[in-house]
């Protein structure tokens, strides 16, 4: 018979994110729930193909999640899984990009948080240029281009100098463009007013995280800094919008227990949302692992 879960137990074990706006935000409510599961699942996917590198020749990161791939993670027959990825494609969550006879088709999985007609029109947009395929080589390791002269920069603004920049304020009126719908999205993905009812003490903190983040994920930087090294704009974007209000409260457990100067407390903050989804992992799996042991 299954046993209760005590403490952190739970947070031993891997997961797979659906996100809430999928179910809560009114433009995704006519997708099915099956879709929304794939849709977590390609999201998953997406993790594994940043880590190793799998971006076209525009920076966008790609994955491959064949119909047989559908198929046996859903339990369901070819033409189910077909209709799935149709519907994920017809309202603008993913992109496929197909690669002629023989050959798998490339997956871009959109940003949910963008309105779905946006992305289709998006989609369009992109579709009417001519573009090179993508291949699936083995990606080539990348040196760190950054000029040496240029470090010190770079060190105290966690966004490279670049092209493009963030959006500025001013540039948009009060309650539209981008920058309030994500930061909509993060009070919504942070249920924030419950955070900060249960840390009263650490509103301002919070308040600057969710500022950060905002600010973040819309930089129109190509290369965004994280602990000292350039990513792919995307790939950052992509991870910041998987966090959740868990996330925020170890990244201010992490704040309290730190004994160390801190001397930018925008780029350490940065870094740590970044890595909270693998190092809270990890750091609960050792706090079980070592209660078990003392016990």
């Amino acid at each position: 018979m299954p046993n209760y879960f005590y403490g952190p137990q739970a947070e031993q074990f891997a997961f797979y994110r659906i996100p809430k706006a999928l179910f809560t935000d009114p433009a995704y409510r006519g997708i099915s729930t099956d879709a929304k599961v794939l849709y977590g699942l390609l999201l998953d996917r997406m993790s594994l193909s940043a880590r190793n590198d799998w971006l076209d020749e525009q920076g966008r990161v790609y994955i491959v999640f064949t119909v047989e791939e559908v198929m046996g993670a859903l339990c369901c027959a070819d033409n189910k899984a077909t209709r799935l990825l149709r519907e994920l494609e017809g309202v603008g969550l993913i992109e496929r990009k197909r690669r002629g006879l023989g050959k798998p088709s490339l997956i871009y999985v959109k940003n949910f948080v963008e309105a779905p007609e946006q992305q289709i029109k998006n989609r369009d947009n992109h579709d009417s240029v001519p573009t090179k395929t993508a291949t699936l080589e083995a990606p080539k390791s990348r040196s760190n281009k950054t000029d040496k002269n240029h470090t010190d920069q770079s060190e105290t603004d966690p966004f490279p100098s670049g092209e493009g920049g963030g959006v500025t304020a001013g540039t948009e009126s009060e309650g539209n463009g981008p920058r309030a719908r994500y930061q909509e999205y993060f009070l919504r993905q942070f249920n924030f007013d419950s955070l900060v009812a249960s840390h009263p003490n650490d509103e301002d903190m919070l308040r600057e995280m969710l500022e950060l983040l905002v600010d973040t994920v819309c930089s129109r930087r190509k290369l965004i800094r994280i602990a000292g090294d350039d990513k792919p704009a995307e790939v950052v974007k992509a991870r910041l919008l998987k966090l959740d209000g868990d996330h925020l409260r170890f990244v201010l457990m992490c704040l309290k227990e730190n004994t160390t100067l801190v001397r930018n407390m925008r780029q350490y903050l940065l870094a740590a949302l970044y890595n909270a989804p693998l190092t809270m992992n990890n750091y609960y799996t050792a706090r079980v692992q070592h209660d078990m042991k003392t016990e």
